[in-house]
């Protein structure tokens, strides 16, 4: 499975009729990117619309990042990627995660232990049974993974990690974790404006929920941001280290910059553009630029 060095991370799908995310993904296949990923939350269920992106590609890789953990039991996860590996094969990337405490808690379950439940998830998804056509080679999985110790389970158990709302200096401390071999993919957002009341604004409304999330605002500690920066939507500091803004050459030189610090393949988020409607005009203003890295 080749994932390429840049690749598409999309929350806009997920809030598009099908029949829109079908023209998006022609579109982003035709502008060369190989790869594209997408979240689980409260839009479409992970591998239903796993199905849809594959079948509306002709050979891209699609990834989900992060199917829930807590949406499935584990023979429904990895059976679920069993028929999509059968189905199109070397094209899809299980990426999975143990979510955070809201999220768990709306589904009726308790959020304890996230690296022992994603432990015991993985062993009982080695040992799921299965009676449907075998594909040609077992499912790829790659872990959501922020903090240490997830980060070597990813590389223990998995093809790698997927750290998501991370700035350049953790892709470092993660490549550090995993490792020289396992795959490394941190998620980027990105904001095509250079002007930086307009561009910090909607970095700022995209941050904002994620910094009310305990493993978010505590991977940031970790990396010495303090609570002052972490508060009110993020200090000006802090939005321009996890989200790049500018011209073109500022979002690649960012990407560049992730890749430097031990990304094997980065998931730019452009975050222009209503939630959904997918941004491809400033995408296509990137295209050449990212593919080019």
């Amino acid at each position: 499975m080749e994932l390429g060095r840049v690749g598409i991370w999309s929350g806009q799908l997920g809030r598009m009729p099908a029949t829109a995310v079908r023209e998006a993904i022609g579109a982003i296949e035709a502008l060369g990117f190989g790869t594209v990923w997408y979240p689980e939350s409260v839009t479409k269920e992970a591998m239903s619309q796993a199905a849809l992106l594959l079948a509306a590609s002709r050979e891209m890789v699609v990834a989900s990042g992060i199917a829930n953990i807590w949406a499935r039991d584990p023979a429904a996860m990895i059976n679920g990627a069993r028929t999509l590996a059968d189905a199109f094969p070397g094209r899809f990337l299980l990426g999975i995660g143990v979510s955070h405490a809201p999220n768990v808690a709306r589904r009726g379950h308790d959020y304890r232990r996230p690296l022992a439940a994603m432990r015991a998830y993985l062993d009982d998804m080695d040992n799921a049974p299965y009676f449907g056509p075998q594909p040609s080679g077992p499912p790829e999985i790659v872990l959501a993974a922020l903090g240490p110790r997830m980060l070597r389970l990813a590389a223990e158990r998995t093809r790698g990690a997927h750290p998501y709302f991370v700035p350049p200096e953790h892709t470092s401390f993660a490549r550090a974790e995993l490792g020289p071999d396992p795959l490394l993919a941190p998620e980027q957002a990105v904001v095509l404006s250079s002007d930086p009341v307009t561009a910090r604004g909607i970095a700022r409304d995209h941050a904002r929920g994620y910094l009310a999330l305990d493993n978010y605002r505590n991977n940031l500690g970790r990396l010495g941001w303090s609570d002052a920066d972490l508060s009110g939507g993020g200090s000006d500091a802090l939005i321009d280290a996890v989200i790049a803004w500018g011209d073109v050459a500022a979002i690649q030189a960012r990407v560049a910059a992730q890749l430097a610090a031990g990304a094997d393949h980065v998931c730019v988020q452009v975050l222009n553009g209503p939630p959904d409607q997918f941004p491809l005009a400033e995408l296509g203003r990137l295209a050449g630029a990212l593919l080019e890295l």
